[in-house]
Formats: C-alpha cells, structure tokens, sequence
C-alpha cells in the first residue's frame, strides 16, 4: 500500500503551520520534508513544493488585495522576471545532480537561518537599524503608490529574476529574496511588504507549477494533497499566530532550518 497519500497532507500540513506561525516560506522546509521522509529527489521535490506555494501565496495575496495593502504594479514587474527565470532553474534542476542540489540548498537554508537568527536578536535587543540612505522606490502619501525610476525598476527586476530562478531550482518559492529586497529597496509598511511578496510567490511558484505540469514532471498525486494541507495549516497557523508569533518563535524557527541544513549538508556529502 502506498502511504505517501496519508503522509503528504500531513507533510504540507507542518509546512503550512510553520508558514503560518513564523511567515517563513513554504519551500524553506517543504523540499526537506519531502527529501527526508518521501525520500523523493530534489528536482522531483521542487515542483511539489511550488504547488503548495502557490496555492497558499495565492490565498494570502488575494487576502491583501482585499485589504489595500498588495503593491499589485509592483508584484507583477518583480514576477514578470521571475517568470523568464523560472523555467531555466527548472531546467537546471533536471539536469544537476541530485547530491550537488542537496548541497546547494543547504547552503541556502544556511543562509537563511543565520539572516532570521540576527533578525531576531535585533528585535529582541531592540537594537536600532543602521542609518542609510533613502530607498530608491519611496511611498508616495498622496496617491498611496510607489513613485518609479530606474534604480526602483532596476533593483525590483533583479530580485525578482534571482527568485524566480532560485524557485525552479530548488522549489523554495523566493520569499526570503523577495522579502528582504522590498524591505531594503522600499520604504513600504511590513503588512504591505508581506502581502506584496506573496503576491509575486504566487505568480513566480505557479508558473513553475504550469511548466512542471506541461513538461511531464510534476506528481499531482503527491502535489494536490501535499498542497491542500499546507493551505489548512497555513489558516490554523495564522489563527495560532496572534498569540504566538514573535522573536522567540523566530528563533525557534531558525534553529530548526538550521539543524536541517546540516542533514542536507551529510546527506548531499554521502551521496557524492
């Protein structure tokens, strides 16, 4: 019997929690879960994680159109160069080898996990942000819309291109490029920061999943209940998160992206 039915709702339901509770991306974890229990390859894991992405972004970016708070000109010009870039990691992906992909991605969780470790030590010393220069996409208070030029355009277009890539790659959505870049290049609220980022997730991973689909290398019967129940944990987590969420449960998080890391990093070493 093939229990890998039953296992993935459940899978896509801790990934969805974890969405929902630290608003870490799906993919950061999802592909690990997936590598480690499934033991599915990385190229086979990516396209499963883009489709729990993109139906959870999805929900979340509609939320924040609802609400005013999606930059939608802005989420569509980053998404626009995810897309071109998008299929060429997937391309890729098909074509590295899986042990080199495990190292790589564990590389990037590396990454990620310190970035989300000194975040949290600066909220919870609340240690004030170094003075910089102005960002080059500016608010403005008038008409509630980003004023554009060519270095706003400029900075947009490349994280949008590197997620994109990053997303076909290694199935991690983009959020933690997408997220720090609008911080860093936009004056924007964080509400507003977070509703824009799904937004371009959701356009980014759902291409990813269209192409996947078409070129014959996406399991939907792995990907529907996986995605399913990564949409259900991410609403209970959201419920969870108002009285959960914060530096410490950041904290928590980065910890365990870490330690996961550094199975990947073994487990891509052995398989050399």
């Amino acid at each position: 019997m093939d229990y890998s039915i039953f296992i993935s709702p459940a899978l896509g339901l801790i990934v969805g929690l974890l969405m929902g509770l630290t608003g870490a991306g799906g993919g950061i974890l999802s592909v690990p879960l997936l590598v480690f229990v499934l033991h599915l390859p990385v190229a086979e894991a990516a396209p499963v994680s883009l489709s729990a992405i993109a139906l959870s972004a999805g929900v979340g970016a509609l939320l924040g159109l609802k609400n005013k708070i999606l930059r939608y000109k802005a989420a569509g010009f980053m998404a626009l160069f995810g897309l071109l870039l998008s299929p060429l990691g997937l391309w890729a992906a098909q074509r590295v080898p899986n042990a080199p992909l495990l190292i790589l991605f564990s590389a990037t969780l590396f990454f990620v996990s310190t970035r989300l470790l000194l975040q949290a030590r600066r909220e919870i010393l609340q240690l004030p942000r170094k003075n910089s220069k102005p960002p080059p996409c500016l608010l403005n208070p008038e008409v509630g819309k980003l004023s554009w030029n060519i270095p706003c355009a400029r900075s947009l277009m490349f994280a949008g291109g590197w997620a994109g890539f990053l997303s076909g790659l290694l199935g991690v959505g983009g959020g933690f490029v997408i997220v720090p870049a609008l911080k860093r290049y936009t004056d924007l609220p964080v509400q507003s920061i977070v509703a824009t980022s799904l937004g371009v997730l959701a356009i980014i991973s759902g291409g990813g999943v269209v192409f996947s689909a078409v070129s014959g290398n996406l399991d939907l019967s792995l990907a529907a209940p996986f995605s399913l129940g990564a949409l259900c944990g991410l609403l209970i987590g959201r419920a969870l998160g108002k009285k959960l969420s914060g530096p410490r449960l950041q904290q928590i998080f980065a910890i365990l992206t870490f330690g996961v890391a550094v199975s990947l990093t073994i487990k891509g070493i052995n398989a050399l």
